[in-house]
């Protein structure tokens, strides 16, 4: 297997390109600078500018590969000269999306992958959807090799996967409450990266994937009070005080955050993983969110320049307590 990656030197694009070295891949990954993430053994660099179809074609030259993936493509910009560039030199191109296509709120759970794809509001969400739709077109009419992967709330060791981040860390251990959106049982779905990767590169190079669009995600079940709780747990915190307010009076004092409560983090999030254990039989996470959040507290532990706390959260979370 030959595989190219555009882009992927972020947290699940390293862990895939990774798993696919490991694997035995032939793989070469195309960014425009060094990679902040260290590149595993035996993956080729090289250096363009993905989004400029030129510079990609003079990197690339005749090369033909097996898999394309596409790991940057946030807008239809990025992508419309793919199909011209890409047809007739990979037997599949992978184009990298997000589960936060499908319209909040969700009007039929478990989320499957033609749950409606929907988001006037949220910029990110909506330019991927403009970026499916255009590639569908491309692969209706001219049988691009189009493949969707949709991954959802995807985390590693260097991430804390709720919003406040370390700030959050620091205040169960001082003691202090931390907020909670909604009244915490929302429902969510976290992915170790590593998880993420196994499953991933058992799609490249599958001709039955051709066509079609794929959640990647663990289909776990976790409320947000049970995300903050193992934190909690990992970090020691045996009794770690939570306390809920609506996602609007947290989007007052923290205004950053809104856009993502109000389309995102707010709505239950729940998915059917048939069309991806059909596609790769056997597959199931292996990294448990209390494994992975044991692995999230070792890691900031032994990096004291990680734990930094946001000073204007903090206090905005004080603000919340006191109304």
């Amino acid at each position: 297997m030959k595989v190219l990656f555009l882009g992927g030197a972020g947290m699940i694009g390293s862990a895939a390109a990774a798993r696919a070295a490991a694997t035995g891949f032939d793989v070469t990954i195309v960014t425009r600078s060094e990679p902040a993430r260290a590149v595993a053994d035996g993956v080729r660099q090289l250096r363009a500018d993905v989004r400029d179809p030129a510079a990609l074609r003079a990197v690339l030259g005749d090369e033909e590969f097996d898999s394309v993936v596409n790991w940057v493509g946030f807008t239809p910009d990025d992508v419309r000269a793919h199909p011209e560039l890409f047809t007739g030199r990979t037997g599949q191109y992978v184009f990298i999306s997000t589960c936060s296509v499908f319209g909040r709120p969700v009007p039929h759970l478990p989320i499957t992958e033609s749950t409606p794809r929907r988001q006037p509001v949220f910029g990110y969400a909506r330019d991927k959807i403009a970026c499916e739709l255009l590639l569908e077109d491309a692969h209706r009419s001219s049988d691009f090799p189009l493949t969707i992967v949709r991954p959802f709330h995807t985390y590693d060791r260097t991430v804390i996967p709720v919003l406040a981040g370390w700030t959050a860390i620091e205040r169960m251990r001082t003691g202090r409450p931390v907020v909670v959106h909604g009244d915490g049982t929302s429902l969510w779905s976290l992915m170790h990266a590593r998880d993420f990767g196994r499953a991933f590169v058992a799609l490249l190079g599958l001709g039955h994937a051709v066509g079609e669009s794929v959640n990647v995600v663990s289909g776990d079940i976790l409320t947000w009070d049970q995300i903050h709780l193992t934190l909690a747990a990992a970090a020691g915190v045996r009794e770690p005080v939570l306390r809920h307010r609506a996602s609007e009076s947290i989007a007052v004092e923290v205004p950053g955050w809104e856009e993502v409560l109000e389309h995102d983090f707010r709505h239950s999030m729940l998915f059917d993983t048939s069309k991806l254990r059909s596609l790769v039989p056997g597959f199931a996470p292996e990294v448990s969110f209390s494994q992975g959040a044991r692995e999230v507290l070792a890691h900031y532990d032994a990096h004291p320049e990680l734990r930094s706390v946001d000073a204007k959260l903090d206090h905005a979370f004080d603000v919340l307590l006191e109304a």
